[in-house]
């Protein structure tokens, strides 16, 4: 049986990832002992590697495919295909950036006061890339871990560092001097395996069910069973939604009516439909959204 080697992030994307593809159909497990999580798909062979590592491994064609950030295929100059861009919403930030810091007394207040400082960051690819263009000389050096407190205690002269609101670098006293990049989740490929049918066959149909699970958030069914002579009454409150669907009943004059609105805006439609004449009103969660 043909296999997709399929990598899954450590860290955490982990447990955001898991539950995108369980709203999927995929029951995943992941052992805490164990860097090979099993899938109730016998043709998806997973695998948990760091999301700073994945494309390395995406590139060289060990793995087929995987799931990680972009600022982790930029840092790592990685050649590999972008299938898909993932909107995590709901997990976690749909967007993060990767910010230049520095405290909030520093002189520090454009890239060019960087020259001859001393920059910590888990980004040092990109963080070198960015003083080249910018035509600054300064010294990058890779940091393992609580970047936010090398600057606080007067280890380095500023960071760049991952934030999602900044709140994080606020309370650290940090300010945000300039955005390097921003990034999203991707799920890549490497070139032999976006060549091969089989594979790229598999890969689009994992893609599919994944973009149906996000497009399924924050958004809601409605059923309910309205008159004929108050239908126009109920399009009407419906009219900044999509089309609904609308069947007809057993009893005359009567009909079902079906559609997908934003969750938001349930606490507000369905009053209104209750009062312009709608019955039988259903609200239902959903897992998938296939357009």
């Amino acid at each position: 049986m043909k296999k997709l080697k399929l990598g899954f992030p450590k860290g955490s994307l982990q447990e955001a990832t898991v539950g995108l593809f369980a709203r999927a159909g995929f029951k995943v497990t992941i052992s805490s002992r164990s860097y090979f999580p099993q899938i109730d798909d016998d043709e998806i062979e997973p695998v948990l590697l760091r999301a700073q590592e994945m494309s390395r491994y995406v590139q060289d064609n060990t793995l087929d495919c995987g799931i990680t950030g972009n600022d982790w295929i930029l840092e790592n100059s990685s050649d590999v295909v972008r299938l898909a861009e993932l909107l995590y919403a709901k997990q976690t930030a749909s967007k993060v950036r990767w910010v230049l810091a520095a405290p909030e007394g520093s002189t520090i207040k454009s890239v060019k006061d960087l020259e001859g400082k001393k920059i910590a960051t888990e980004l040092v690819s990109v963080t070198r890339q960015y003083l080249a263009k910018h035509k600054v000389k300064a010294d990058v050096e890779f940091s393992w871990g609580a970047t936010e407190a090398k600057v606080a205690t007067g280890l380095v002269d500023a960071i760049v560092e991952l934030t999602e609101t900044g709140s994080s670098l606020r309370a650290n006293k940090l300010r945000i001097v300039d955005t390097l990049c921003e990034s999203t989740t991707q799920f890549i490929a490497g070139k032999a395996a976006a060549k091969d049918p089989w594979k790229k066959k598999k890969m689009e149909q994992v893609i599919l069910l994944l973009k149906g699970a996000l497009a399924a958030n924050n958004m809601v069914g409605l059923k309910m069973n309205v008159s004929r002579k108050n239908l126009d009454k109920i399009l009407k409150v419906l009219t900044a939604l999509r089309n609904p669907t609308i069947s007809p009943l057993s009893t005359d004059g009567w009909v079902a009516l079906e559609t997908v609105i934003d969750e938001g805006t349930v606490r507000v439609i369905i009053p209104q439909l209750k009062e312009a004449g709608a019955e039988g009103i259903i609200e239902y969660s959903l897992n998938k959204l296939i357009y």
